[in-house]
């Protein structure tokens, strides 16, 4: 395990280094640029269509809502990335991983909405008549590239176990043994029953449960973390411009500087765990956004502006706002992950902040394991075909039990290093087809604009 840990270091270090964070981060100034700033543009828009179309039919050909899939991408998205990993970055970065975080999650919102438009341009329908959809098909379909989408394929059937599942359910796990008690393989034993009632109905059932969990989750969390923050309000502004400062600034010179922080590490942490929790790059959402009922491709593209917005703009600021301004960062040094995030919760609220904090990340964990099923699903089902759907659910629903059990410490450090790796694989091809085919995406923006205009399309 040493050995393969090892090997995974030195990958890691390639995937994660600074040719594909500057590849992940100028992808969307890319975008950003040459679709006119649609983040800007569509800011008024993206609020009116993800709220004025809940619970209302929409026109055109898909499996599931638009708000449903957009529920299902944010169940995958908002997770324990949220909480472990945003605080994660801020311990091993310090407050200017923040800062990183957003600058992130601004261009990132570009890279989302273009994956999801061109995942609903090139969809596709399987042998059982459902919708399927990706960067694996937009890669065969508009490039014909069959082996780069076979390997994207490969790398999200196997990275789903571990960013979507095994972490997950021991984020779980520790949340819940933290907050109530409750052993790990307990834990690991609910979770697992309740996936399975979930996924063995398919897409629409795991988006009819989505649908009203996240918006409840959401809004839990944020009421919670919102409460932190407002004890604490005169040092939002102090936290803020620190995240700004240290971001391009030694923050080593910060009063109470932790061993270790420097520049370079603010901003490699804070872009990494920031695709970590919005996931722009790494061609996950668009499988599930592109079962979209939808009557044109930007249209649901722009549910993906709103998902990266919702996902790190609004909840991992709150997440690390709360912790920089409750002073946790460097009162408690040796705390990081999950804890840190508690622990700034429990300084203000005292025991309730720890029931919030652990039922939220609880709910935000279980939810992805919803969410990511269908994308490790469908890249198992362009490789293997429908056949392997049930193998898929029988191995998916033992890792749930395999990785609530595993504990923290090595294992789970294994895990999250394993997961970033996977993720960066994804990555990779992903960000070669959303460069391959900008031209493509400005076609369908400038379609799209001109039919809005015209009143075509509302």
């Amino acid at each position: 395990m040493e050995a393969f840990m090892a090997i995974n270091g030195y990958v890691n270090g390639i995937v994660w280094g600074p040719p594909m964070l500057a590849l992940l981060v100028g992808t969307g100034i890319y975008l950003s640029v040459i679709l006119g700033f649609p983040q800007v543009r569509y800011f008024g828009f993206m609020f009116k269509e993800v709220m004025g179309k809940i619970g209302k039919k929409a026109e055109g050909e898909g499996t599931i809502s638009s708000f449903g899939a957009l529920s299902v991408a944010l169940a995958s998205t908002v997770g324990s990335g949220n909480i472990a990993g945003a605080a994660t970055a801020l311990h091993l970065g310090g407050p200017g991983a923040l800062f990183w975080m957003w600058i992130t999650a601004i261009f990132g919102m570009t890279t989302k909405m273009t994956e999801v438009s061109l995942a609903v341009k090139f969809r596709e329908k399987d042998e059982a008549g459902n919708w399927r959809g990706g960067t694996m098909y937009v890669m065969e379909k508009a490039l014909g590239q069959k082996w780069l989408a076979w390997l994207f394929a490969f790398f999200t059937t196997f990275a789903a176990f571990g960013i979507g599942n095994a972490i997950q359910a021991n984020s779980t796990a520790q949340a819940l043994e933290l907050g109530f008690g409750i052993p790990s393989y307990v834990s690991g034993i609910a979770v697992a029953v309740l996936v399975a009632l979930v996924i063995i109905g398919g897409l629409k059932r795991i988006s009819d449960v989505t649908t009203y969990l996240v918006p409840f989750m959401a809004i839990f969390y944020v009421i919670g973390g919102l409460a932190v923050i407002v004890m604490h309000a005169s040092l939002v502004p102090q936290a803020i411009s620190n995240a700004v400062y240290y971001a391009f600034n030694d923050p080593m010179a910060m009063p109470g500087a932790v061993a270790g922080w420097s520049i370079k590490l603010a901003l490699t942490k804070g872009v990494a765990r920031g695709v970590f929790s919005n996931e722009a790059g790494l061609g996950s959402a668009p499988m599930v956004h592109a079962t979209a009922v939808t009557d044109h491709p930007v249209r649901q593209g722009v549910y993906g502006l709103f998902e990266v917005f919702m996902d790190t703009i609004v909840i991992c600021s709150i997440t690390t706002i709360g912790i920089l301004t409750t002073g946790t960062l460097t009162g408690s040094p040796e705390l990081t992950g999950a804890q840190l995030t508690l622990t700034a919760f429990q300084t203000v609220l005292g025991t309730p902040g720890v029931w919030i904090m652990s039922l939220g990340l609880a709910m935000f964990a279980f939810s992805t394991i919803l969410g990511w099923y269908w994308y490790g699903e469908t890249g198992a089902v362009y490789i293997f075909g429908l056949k392997i759907t049930p193998v898929y659910k029988i191995l998916w629903i033992a890792v749930c039990v395999v990785g609530a059990w595993g504990g923290g410490g090595k294992f789970l450090t294994n895990i999250w290093d394993l997961s970033d790796t996977m993720n960066g694989l994804m990555a990779a091809p992903n960000l070669i087809a959303l460069l391959w085919l900008s031209n493509e995406m400005r076609k369908l923006v400038k379609d799209f604009d001109e039919k809005r205009k015209k009143g075509t399309i509302h």
